[in-house]
């Protein structure tokens, strides 16, 4: 097997369609698309490309939901070797304006119902032109030189400094990892060939995409939904019999209170994965007794191709509750430290910065030297902004957010963005923003401000104006009124003050 074989996403594909091209490997809704069709539409798409006159490391942007259209795009991209920025469809229009401007797309392919997005260059709608202009190409061999470490992906995560950034994935990022869980039988992220997976997380993020991409890889038939709704899920899982799914918390906890999950039928289930925040005890306990199936933590970023620290099965069972709180061990070819302020090594039990070794590791963050050199410190090593302890036996808790990170629901937000957001509104003469817990969403976001001199503002008026300038998955869910906010004396915000009453009692400040 030659290297574009084991290391590229294009090679992996070629190789599916010659072994087994016949079996289904996109299903969405009605249609289905065997692995010899995903291949063919694949060069297809590459040279649909090609005529428009990309070339290797140009980008392609897509505004979108889920679809088996968006999984082909990727593909053919990654066959010319163009880098595929997939947008998160819930930004406001400011924020797909400043991505695809930062990025420099060459086209924007995009769902009709987002076609009012702000572009002026050349794009395709997919539900009427998208297979018309992929058919209308030929399937002959691309010529471009694609290796293991070419960009592959470019995915925009939220900014500490309220701009988003992007994370530059090469294709040896995201298929380095699937040759050593099997060596090391982490089963359960590693579908065998032919098993089926659901794809309902955000194309725009690296769960969703990088599952797609990692079906690709192992040869796995891939249902996708538009977006996560539960009825769906529980209605495919039955009739696909599923093996394995991947949830956030929120999402399980929805999908487990739907009516329809009374008396389904989830026996196929061996495996479910979760991530993007721990799991509330009592909802893990739920999950097993009704699933009846194992349950295994992810821990990982945009920036490391997804997951690379896991909770296994067997320390989801009665006994392991003291490494529940734990995000687990570090998989195969991934090393971790904690780090000081000086960034030098601690030692077990000792609180710090968690840094990542490995090479799932980004290659950059897009045009921003001074911050991928401050991510990126040497040696292979990747300062994820996360502070965390490691105990004896290697495993990560996580105790905090360094950068100030909200995750509600599984999505990322940061409170500079927020805050930068409702600033701009003239009634708001301070504003800080903070994580509180949340039973649903894990956290929800929470806005406290000091309010100019006569004004009579609301919270519903609060949260009506951030809802114009920012995706409602970032916009304050409750806001604070105060007469002033505590700064120290360089006059940076108090957040941790400010976050302590709503989270006393909790012995983690993240839920």
């Amino acid at each position: 097997m030659s290297e574009t074989e084991c290391w590229t996403f294009s090679g992996a594909l070629a190789r599916h369609a010659a072994e087994r091209g016949d079996a289904a490997a996109l299903r969405f809704g009605p249609r289905v698309t065997s692995f010899a069709e995903y291949d063919r539409h694949a060069t297809q798409i590459a040279n649909g490309l090609a005529a428009m006159g990309l070339t290797k490391g140009d980008r392609i942007a897509y505004l979108g939901k889920n679809s088996d259209y968006a999984v082909e795009l990727c593909l053919g991209a990654a066959r010319l070797g163009a880098v595929l920025v997939p947008i998160i469809w819930r930004l406001a229009p400011a924020e797909v304006e400043f991505i695809l401007q930062d990025c420099g797309a060459k086209v924007l392919f995009i769902e009709e119902a987002f076609a009012g997005a702000p572009w002026d260059g050349a794009s395709v709608t997919m539900e009427s032109d998208f297979a018309v202009w992929r058919d209308g190409h030929s399937d002959d061999p691309v010529t471009a030189a694609i290796t293991r470490d070419d960009a592959f992906l470019q995915l925009y995560t939220s900014g500490t400094t309220g701009k988003p950034k992007g994370v530059v994935l090469s294709n040896f990022n995201g298929s380095n990892m699937r040759p050593r869980l099997e060596a090391e039988n982490i089963y359960w992220y590693c579908a065998a060939p032919g098993d089926s997976l659901i794809m309902a997380m955000p194309y725009g993020h690296i769960a969703g995409v990088g599952g797609a991409t990692g079906a690709v890889l192992g040869g796995q038939e891939l249902i996708i939904h538009a977006e996560f709704d539960p009825a769906l899920m529980i209605r495919d899982v039955a009739e696909y019999q599923v093996k394995w799914l991947f949830l956030v918390p929120a999402a399980l906890g929805i999908m487990l209170a739907h009516p329809a999950a009374e008396g389904a039928d989830f026996s196929s289930v061996r495996g479910l994965t979760y991530g993007a925040s721990p799991i509330p005890l009592d909802l893990l306990k739920e999950g097993v007794s009704r699933l009846g199936c194992d349950f295994a933590q992810l821990y990982g970023l945009t920036e490391t191709y997804g997951a690379i620290i896991s909770l296994a099965p067997d320390d989801h069972r009665p006994g392991r509750e003291h490494v529940m709180r734990s995000a687990g061990k570090a998989m195969p070819g991934v090393e971790i430290r904690i780090l000081d302020g000086d960034l030098k090594p601690l030692p077990p039990g000792a609180t710090g910065e968690v840094a990542i070794r490995s090479d799932c590791v980004m290659l950059e963050y897009w045009n921003r030297p001074e911050e991928t050199a401050k991510a990126l410190i040497g040696d292979g090593w990747f300062r994820t902004g996360d502070a965390g302890m490691l105990d004896e036996d290697g495993y990560l808790f996580i105790q905090d957010r360094i950068k100030d990170m909200i995750i509600s629901g599984g999505e990322n937000v940061y409170p500079a963005e927020v805050e930068s957001a409702v600033y701009g509104h003239p009634d708001v003469a301070d504003i800080a923003v903070i994580g509180v817990p949340d039973p649903k969403w894990g956290e929800a976001v929470k806005a406290i401000i000091v309010l100019r001199p006569g004004s009579d503002l609301t919270e519903a008026d609060v949260i009506a104006y951030a809802r114009t300038r920012i995706a409602g998955f970032k916009c304050p869910k409750s806001v604070d009124f105060t007469d002033a906010l505590p700064r120290n004396p360089s006059g940076k915000i108090l957040r941790r003050e400010l976050r302590a009453p709503y989270w006393e009692g909790l012995e983690r400040q993240v839920n």
